[in-house]
């Protein structure tokens, strides 16, 4: 259960925050211990509309992390204790979440957790990926490491999501003006032209009738149309942040031809730099990939990694294990790490992978974010021109009666 809470700290600054816990009872215990005075304690209950739109605004951007990861890596290099150092973090911290995330991360360190487990206990702000590498690297030791791979990895994916928000605005924004058009023209327009065309006994085309039709119930159930719009983008919504839904939206992922494309090089990339960095550090194979498998961002290549990770314990050879799921893995993959298992460079090929699939990534993103906009264009192209037609068509054979 997650709890909201008001208390002060031991130097009066009045702190404001969650917390979760089996019971109320609980709460209060656990904030106590982290030498916080509570003034209240109430259950937070689910989030509405409302409050999923606020939590969106003021959630931790991709930048945010890239530069927290970045000064981490900074004051660890330069031997700061890391209690200090999320302290320094916190002060130079302007988004607000993040801040109130470094504090609850600092609290829980000083009260004896873990730096993984207090991340994983800020999960709404830090990705999985985050606790789980940090879990590595207090298994090896290299936490200056993984804290570089980190801000450099997230903001590569803050580069790749920029760069196609980017080429998708404008094409978005003139999406939205041509819908918002012909709703206006179906609804209102469409239907008196109709009369018009009967009275005249004009013969319209198909596609015309079929405009005409649509108008008419617009034109007598459009509020109806409205409310059922936003009901089931909300119903849409709540469905994809489901276990289920989330499971068919990575699923697609791998299944839809283009997505494919994109997705699995991603996917690849990252499976390659991980590792090499998990190895690099001293974790074993197996190990390694149970870590790697909540890094991935697909449930489907989660519980194949698993799947892999049990080969790997009870004795079969990583390559072997990887070529049994060619659908997910290239034989260039398992080609690859056969390759480094043969010479004892196993460390050596999953950079490579990586950097053959990430270039392979770039230019396929690349590639498409250049298509996007031209195809867009072509397509709101065809469809106003369909609408268009779909009017002057029978405007024209009218006049043609006439005379």
């Amino acid at each position: 259960m997650k709890f909201k809470y008001q208390a002060k700290t031991k130097d009066g600054e009045m702190q404001v925050g969650f917390v979760e816990a089996t019971n109320r009872d609980m709460a209060v215990s656990i904030l106590t211990t982290h030498g916080l005075f509570v003034m209240s304690v109430v259950e937070e209950s689910e989030p509405g509309l409302l409050d999923r739109v606020s939590q969106f605004f003021a959630r931790a951007k991709q930048k945010d992390l890239v530069i927290f990861a970045r000064q981490l890596a900074t004051l660890l290099e330069a031997r700061l204790p890391l209690g200090d150092a999320l302290k320094i973090l916190r002060q130079q911290t302007e988004n607000v979440t993040l801040r109130e995330a470094i504090y609850q991360i600092s609290q829980d360190i000083d009260a004896g957790l873990s730096f993984s487990q207090a991340l994983a206990r800020q999960g709404h702000t830090f990705p999985d990926y985050y606790t789980e590498m940090v879990r590595a690297a207090e298994v090896t030791g290299n936490m200056n490491e993984v804290a570089v791979f980190l801000a450099d990895y997230t903001e590569k994916e803050g580069d790749l999501a920029s760069k196609v928000s980017s080429a998708l605005i404008y094409p978005a924004i003139v999406l939205l003006l041509f819908v918002a058009v012909a709703f206006v023209l179906l609804a209102f327009v469409f239907p008196s032209l109709g009369d018009v065309f009967a009275q005249n006994g004009v013969t319209l085309p198909w596609y015309t009738q079929v405009l005409l039709d649509t108008g008419n119930f617009l034109q007598k159930w459009w509020p109806a149309v409205l409310v059922a719009g936003v009901v089931l983008s909300v119903l849409g919504i709540n469905y994809a942040e489901t276990d289920e839904g989330i499971a068919l939206i990575d699923e697609a992922k791998i299944r839809v031809p283009i997505a494919k494309k994109v997705f699995i090089p991603v996917v690849l990339a990252r499976f390659g730099n991980s590792a090499a960095l998990l190895v690099h550090g001293g974790i074993p194979i197996a190990q390694s990939l149970e870590i790697l498998s909540h890094m991935l961002g697909n449930t489907l290549y989660r519980d194949i990694t698993h799947q892999i990770a049990d080969d790997v314990r009870q004795g079969s050879l990583l390559s072997e294990s990887i070529a049994k799921y060619p659908g997910y893995f290239p034989p260039l993959v398992s080609q690859m790490l056969a390759v480094g298992e043969t010479t004892g460079k196993i460390e050596e090929m999953f950079g490579r992978v990586a950097t053959i699939y990430t270039r392979e990534s770039d230019e396929v993103t690349n590639n498409l974010v250049d298509l996007i906009q031209p195809i867009m264009m072509i397509g709101m192209g065809l469809m106003v021109g369909l609408l268009f037609a779909s009017v002057l068509i029978p405007i024209y054979n009218l006049t043609a009666n006439i005379h």
